[in-house]
């Protein structure tokens, strides 16, 4: 232990010590930590660490903001314990930076080349100080620290399982009372902070045969978090059960509910589903933040060409505009920021919603209740009475609600909606299937947007790379169709935009932005819906008028840096 006797020699430690040192490494202590123990300066230690292993690079914890849970994947908990490794970082180059507490570990280094073959991980060893290596070790424990510390309690009192009661008060702030509540509602109230701090948008709770699954939608990916024994599964079930206030004894059916909590200082409203499978129940929940407020339309990601579309349909005084795309595309959120947009102090604004999302100033919204009968084509027959001026529909779903909505857009309303359909050109074929009178169709219809959602590139940038060949030739098939002056600035973009991995952002992506195609109504429009309302007939005028497909405005994006190329091969 050659490093040892080199801090014997610059006196360090003491030599009275050494056996001592060496027992305590033996049985798996780091020896920084032990010598630390004896009286060593941990200063005087770290920089006799950097003389002797001069020949690597040394890193020195740069802030006390946590590492992510994306670094620290490369490195298992386990083995970072054992061996005095921890993932540090991630390079430009996309190289994994590996801190390691003694280089002299033959084990500690046979451990990393395995796991870097086993993942074909490219990586760097760095020098770091005990300090910085507990610091790392403790952001392993989040989330999946605190479960742990739950489930040891539920070894020691069994009945824990039998004792998951009562819900959570809106008004109460969950954070302060995770201490103070039984296991199971310990990992309950955990699972859902985790959510809140990581800006998930849906958690799933998924039984499977050897345990079961918790995984959090981020920025539209899903990410599996931690497996949860088996046999608590219907405890952790129940507790959800009982805040949703949804039917305890009932597995073999689907059921929905939801309840509210205060986490992290935030009102979150949770949208509760369970789904009866092979090994027990399944549970999704949607985090609704109603008092976020909605966002600007200038902020949902609109060019200049489709945002000029946009606020000339919303400044008409009467008609309808769609919303269309698949689900979790964002299509609400755009509904509440058009709603924004509208002169609430001189109008009468109401919603039928389903449910309700955010709290709109100026706007009176209603919940809709299909329970006790309430439905959207009943909330608008009644809306109809209260004079409105601006009318928002939550969803057409079905051939009474699409009736009574072009009605109502027919005899002077403002009408938006959403409707589910893949493109812009399939809602007049989707309207005609539900059963409303093609002649109906265009003097009602005023716009239609189709939207997705694309990861954003992270506010430290992507990296600008040169249009590949094979680039160039997708880009090109995917415009053929479009009018000449349209082409454009296609044709002359050089480069694209990849990603860019850093410490705070390794996957170099950070939220989201809507990619969109706006299809406006016109002449040509109305009179090919009276002959053929079909998709590619209203496809193909639209495109003839210079109409963007939502992929062709994500290529933009990525041209102009806000998303990564990436992101538009995944529409």
């Amino acid at each position: 232990m050659a490093f040892l006797d080199y801090l014997v020699q610059n006196s360090i430690i003491d030599q009275s010590d050494v056996s001592r040192i060496e027992e305590d490494v033996l049985r798996g202590e780091p020896l920084d930590k032990v010598a630390i123990e004896r009286g060593a300066d941990e200063t005087r230690l770290f920089n006799a660490k950097k003389e002797y292993f001069s020949s690597l690079p040394v890193r020195l914890q740069e802030s006390e903001k946590a590492i992510s849970p994306e670094i620290l994947q490369y490195i298992p908990e386990s083995t970072a314990a054992v061996y005095g490794l921890v993932p540090i970082g991630i390079s430009e180059d996309h190289t994994v930076e590996i801190g390691i507490l003694d280089p002299e570990n033959l084990a500690a280094k046979s451990a990393l080349e395995f796991l870097a073959a086993g993942n074909g991980m490219a990586y760097k060893l760095f020098v770091i100080s005990y300090e910085f290596y507990d610091f790392v070790i403790k952001n392993y424990s989040g989330l999946k620290g605190e479960v742990k510390k739950a489930l040891g309690e539920l070894a020691i009192d069994e009945a824990a399982l039998q004792a998951e009661v009562g819900a959570i008060d809106p008004s109460q702030d969950m954070t302060s009372k995770i201490t103070e509540d039984a296991p199971i509602t310990k990992i309950v109230s955990n699972v859902l902070k985790h959510a809140a701090e990581t800006g998930t948008s849906d958690i799933h709770i998924e039984p499977f045969e050897y345990g079961t699954d918790i995984r959090y939608r981020i920025d539209g990916v899903l990410q599996k978090d931690l497996t949860l024994p088996r046999n608590i599964h219907n405890s952790v079930i129940a507790r959800v059960k009982i805040l949703s206030k949804i039917k305890l004894d009932e597995k073999r059916v689907p059921q929905d509910g939801r309840f509210s909590a205060k986490l992290l200082g935030r009102k979150i409203d949770f949208r509760v589903s369970t789904f009866p499978t092979y090994y027990g129940e399944k549970c999704v929940m949607r985090l609704l933040e109603s008092e976020r407020g909605a966002m600007n339309v200038t902020e949902l990601g609109f060019t200049e060409e489709n945002m000029a579309k946009v606020q000339r349909a919303i400044g008409r005084p009467y008609g309808i505009i769609l919303v269309c795309g698949p689900t979790g595309s964002g299509k609400t959120n755009t509904l509440y920021s058009l709603l924004n947009e509208v002169d609430k102090a001189g109008e009468n604004v109401l919603s039928l919603e389903n449910p309700i999302e955010l709290n709109i100033p100026g706007v009176s919204q209603s919940q809709m209740r299909p329970d006790i009968g309430y439905t959207f084509a009943k909330g608008l027959r009644s809306v109809l009475r209260q004079d409105p001026d601006i009318i928002m529909v939550g969803e057409i779903r079905d051939t009474e609600t699409a009736k009574l909505a072009i009605q109502a857009a027919l005899t002077g309303h403002l009408v938006l909606s959403t409707i589910h359909t893949n493109t812009a050109s399939d809602v007049v074929q989707r309207l005609v299937d539900m059963g409303v009178e093609r002649y109906l169709i265009g003097p009602t219809l005023i716009a239609v947007v189709g939207q997705r959602l694309s990861r954003t590139l992270a506010p430290t940038g992507g990296k600008e790379v040169p249009i590949s060949a094979s680039v160039r030739n997708f880009i090109d098939k995917q415009i053929h169709d479009l009018p000449e002056e349209k082409k454009k600035q296609f044709v002359e973009a050089k480069t694209v935009f990849e990603p860019q991995p850093t410490d705070q952002y390794p996957t170099g992506t950070k939220g989201r932005t809507g990619v969109f195609e706006v299809m406006e109504m016109s002449d040509a429009l109305e009179r090919i819906i009276l002959t053929d309302p079909s998709s590619l007939a209203i496809y193909e005028q639209a495109r003839s008028e210079g109409m963007i497909t939502f992929k062709e405005d994500a290529i933009l994006k990525a041209i102009g840096g806000k998303i990564s190329f990436e992101e538009v091969m995944k529409l």
